[in-house]
């Protein structure tokens, strides 16, 4: 295992990409750590950040142990939609200094700007995620560190500080006036890339962390394709087109059910069996139903149609499609979801938006 001087959270932002550079600068071995979950990041942007950055990066799948945060309950609570921003930072910088020691790194860098964003990168925040983080000792913040109190890692010279930045504030002059500096040809957008942040992501999630328990990572990787509809405890993820239907197809546990329409187009959809889910014939037949209305073929034959549900010993099952069904399939919105959210996690904090 080869030997870096620092480890540095990476989601692929301009900040952290200038983070990683400016200690590059000081001639300092850097390791980005990609933190990967089914709500942020991009593992198959790596070979091209590689690339056209120059960095070392690896990817670090912390997919359950960030299901198990949220569903606990944030200790700092969520902002406007399902995002725990400052117990995020946290969660991240906690997990890097647990990765020192296996890189042989001496301190962890972290792009935040002082005043950039307004839940967690405040200057009481960035105090409170370092303090309970735990990483008071190496942590580095390069492109604001002027502006904060010289650390451990600073002090001692082995990050020299005055080669650090003072930025501040949610514009972005300085970062792309460094970004030119250091010769980057591609500017990522300021986007923030978590889904947590997204109502459209957010409304498909809750009913998760509503009836599983626990949810799973692959549970809310289901529910980020196609379209998503509840009777109750059941659930149905639908393809909109053949894209979906792979991915949907490639995400199966062994005791999901999948539904087929026979002998016409249609989508393919998954109805995920899970502790407290009631999926008995009656249900599985007006899903069925439901499915086989998303076939415009089939809704035009008139007549009954076959539905394949594998996972069902009673397969196939003769449907008319219709989406007016006895168990009344929905997508979820956001608007039923808040009073619940709120009952569960609390009243939202203010918002990194």
């Amino acid at each position: 295992m080869r030997n870096y001087d620092a480890l540095a959270l990476f989601s692929g932002g301009l900040d952290s990409i200038l983070a990683a550079k400016t200690i590059m600068a000081q001639g300092k071995k850097v390791l980005c750590l990609h933190f990967v979950s089914p709500f942020f990041g991009k593992p198959g942007k790596i070979s091209h950040w590689r690339a056209i950055y120059g960095l070392d990066i690896q990817p670090v799948d912390v997919g359950a142990e960030y299901v198990r945060m949220i569903a606990a309950g944030p200790k700092h609570g969520l902002g406007k939609f399902l995002n725990p921003c400052i117990d995020c930072k946290i969660f991240m910088l906690a997990r890097a200094k647990a990765m020192l020691e296996e890189f042989g790194a001496q301190c962890i860098l972290s792009g935040e700007v002082l005043g950039q964003r307004p839940m967690s990168q405040r200057i009481d925040a960035l105090h409170i995620i370092s303090r309970d983080a735990q990483v008071r000792d190496v942590l580095v913040r390069p492109l604001c560190a002027k502006r904060l109190p010289v650390t451990p890692v600073e002090e001692s010279g082995f990050i020299d500080r005055e080669r650090l930045f003072d930025m501040h504030g949610r514009g972005r002059k300085d970062q792309l006036r460094l970004a030119e500096e250091f010769g980057l040809t591609e500017i990522p957008t300021p986007a923030g890339g978590c889904m947590l942040t997204e109502m459209e992501s957010v409304r498909r999630y809750f009913p998760i962390f509503k009836h599983l328990s626990p949810p799973r990572p692959a549970d809310f990787e289901l529910s980020n394709i196609g379209r998503q509809h509840w009777a109750g405890k059941l659930w149905l993820s639908i393809g909109r087109n053949q894209s979906d239907n792979a991915r949907l197809e490639s995400l199966l546990s062994p005791e999901d059910l999948v539904f087929k329409t026979q002998d016409f187009p249609g989508p393919l959809a998954v109805g995920r069996r899970y502790p407290g889910s009631d999926w008995e014939e009656a249900a599985i037949r007006d899903a069925a139903a439901y499915v086989a209305s998303f076939s415009p073929k089939a809704v035009r034959f008139v007549r009954p149609v076959q539905v394949n549900v594998a996972g069902f010993e009673g397969s196939p099952v003769g449907v008319v499609p219709s989406r007016e069904t006895a168990l009344g399939w929905r997508e979820p919105t956001w608007e039923e979801a808040l009073p619940e959210k709120r009952a569960m996690f609390g009243t939202e904090i203010e918002d990194d938006r």
